[in-house]
């Protein structure tokens, strides 16, 4: 697969969520009081996430570029500007979901001075110091402490010496829980793919040794959502990127795209997915292909070639 090829695959991604953008908007329970915030709340995150990361490595005159802007002000548009963000933090002060969500539309200069307010003050408390979350977790709410311009409660290199990842455990002891969560300390360490050189040098050499073999796993069983989040974490890594790992891995993904973009989650590809077993794995799709050329890019300039493919 070349370049040219993996950003076509993103591309047709992102075509898909745009076309089922009415999937991420918000309805009337997201704001009910035993409302489910994973099929409510949790899609416009990931919608939000994934377009900043776009907007992020791609020229603002590219289409894809003109694309995620688009759909970021539809997601900033169904959180009412903001306005719902206060509301939420009036519900439920001391949940960590709202300012994880409002992040990223805070790392793209969309903001609002009342939430970020109210959430100041409550992120002084001991009880928002002292809630009681899984490390991948905390690391989370310190990148999004960070993106909103509020003071860490903690420092992050020690919030990830208590993560699965960082203690380089035994490699046959990767399963599908321990994956998402080594993606995401990735995830949060780097903001997103966007510094890399904040990965630890044992860790990002335990990953080179290991996430080759684990993605081959994953893509042999036919888990898409998370062979992509591994292909974001391959990006995310400090030092040239595995050329044969990219090559291999998205000509496999090539196949299970469908013709409208979608990509499904877990097994065979299908003509018509639902929304909800496939909006994520294709969003992951998105967000891996633009990190992916990205490197690929870097890569380029730095052996004084052009992009390959």
């Amino acid at each position: 697969m070349t370049a040219h090829e993996v950003r076509a695959l993103g591309a047709a991604a992102l075509a898909w969520v745009s076309a089922h953008r009415e999937g991420f908007a918000l309805g009337d329970d997201a704001l009910a009081e035993h409302g489910n915030v994973n099929t409510t709340w949790k899609p416009l995150g990931e919608l939000a996430q994934v377009c900043v990361c776009v907007r992020r490595h791609t020229d603002p005159a590219d289409p894809l570029h003109v694309l995620a802007s688009d759909l970021l002000s539809f997601a900033w548009q169904q959180t009412g500007r903001g306005a719902l963000f206060v509301e939420l933090q009036r519900l439920e002060p001391f949940a960590t979901y709202p300012l994880e969500i409002y992040a990223a539309f805070a790392s793209a200069g969309l903001r609002h001075a009342g939430y970020e307010s109210a959430t100041a003050t409550v992120a002084r408390t001991r009880g928002w110091h002292l809630t009681e979350q899984e490390p991948n977790r905390r690391m989370s709410v310190l990148n999004s402490e960070r993106r909103s311009g509020l003071p860490e409660h903690e420092d992050m290199p020690r919030a990830l010496r208590r993560t699965w990842l960082a203690g380089l455990p035994e490699p046959w002891t990767f399963e599908l829980a321990a994956g998402y969560t080594l993606t995401h300390v990735i995830f949060h360490l780097t903001d997103w793919g966007l510094t890399p050189q904040a990965v630890p040098p044992p860790v990002a050499a335990y990953l080179r040794h290991w996430l080759a073999p684990w993605l081959d796993t994953c893509l042999e069983d036919e888990q898409w959502d998370l062979s992509c989040e591994l292909l974001a974490v391959a990006s995310s890594l400090p030092g040239p990127p595995d050329l044969a790992l990219f090559q291999e891995a998205w000509a496999r993904l090539s196949v299970v795209q469908n013709d409208s973009g979608a990509v499904p989650e877990v097994g065979g590809r299908t003509t018509a997915p639902d929304f909800i077993d496939c909006y994520h794995s294709t969003l992951m799709t998105a967000f891996a292909s633009v990190l992916t050329v990205n490197r690929l890019r870097e890569m380029a300039a730095a052996d004084g070639q052009g992009v390959p493919g």
